[in-house]
């Protein structure tokens, strides 16, 4: 939020908090410029009319002052047809172009990453199948806090992203896997997580947490690789 947006905020929190006709008198006259500008500027005989002018203010805030704005993007989305569609399905289109933060759960993020696993029967196969039950059991610890960093931290950790965005991941998130390295590792280019290689599950927990937990950002080059 900038000083704009905190400052009208304020403004509005002030006005609907007005307990009386002259505190919501003195509030308007304080901040008139404001509201002049907005065109919700009136004289007030009941401390009801707080409502409107909260209603009015943000109602030209949010759309009004930004209309010439709104024109150009309606005209944009006119291409193709776009905009013709979108009015008659928003329901439909709204997850695509509206982000909806969803909160991340284990099975959720242990579907997202595809494994690249070794021809069946081999051992190589066979510890990679271990590892994917360790990581499966670790989502499962995060979600409920049994870990020291959290669900949101790995897809960060992976992806650089700590939600799932409306259109998906390009290109799709991976798994593979370490064998000369007790560490987790990642490329956020190719939303890769690498797993270590471990032969017990306390072992693989201990060493995700501590490889997660020293790279809080890109560029920790031993743990965390960005494109």
């Amino acid at each position: 939020m900038d000083q704009t947006d905190a400052a009208s905020w304020s403004t509005m929190q002030m006005i609907e908090n007005a307990a009386s006709v002259d505190a919501l008198r003195e509030m308007t006259m304080r901040h008139s410029t404001m509201l002049q500008t907005a065109g919700c500027l009136r004289h007030v005989v009941s401390v009801e009319g707080k409502k409107d002018i909260v209603s009015d203010y943000l109602q030209w805030y949010i759309i009004g002052r930004n209309s010439s704005v709104i024109d150009r993007f309606k005209e944009g989305l006119s291409a193709l047809q776009f905009l013709n569609a979108l009015q008659q399905q928003p329901t439909l289109l709204a997850p695509v172009l509206c982000h909806s933060e969803k909160r991340l759960n284990a099975l959720k993020l242990e579907r997202l990453f595809k494994p690249d696993l070794s021809p069946p029967g081999s051992n190589r196969r066979l510890r990679e199948s271990q590892t994917l039950g360790y990581w499966a059991d670790y989502l499962l610890d995060c979600e409920e806090s049994q870990t020291a960093v959290f669900l949101e931290d790995v897809l960060m950790f992976a992806t650089g992203l700590t939600s799932l965005p409306p259109s998906g991941f390009e290109p799709s998130p991976g798994i593979e896997f370490l064998d000369d390295s007790p560490f987790p590792m990642s490329n956020t280019c190719s939303n890769t997580l690498k797993l270590p290689l471990l032969d017990a599950y306390n072992v693989f927990k201990s060493q995700m947490d501590f490889g997660m937990q020293h790279s809080p950002g890109f560029g920790c080059f031993l743990i965390h690789v960005t494109g």
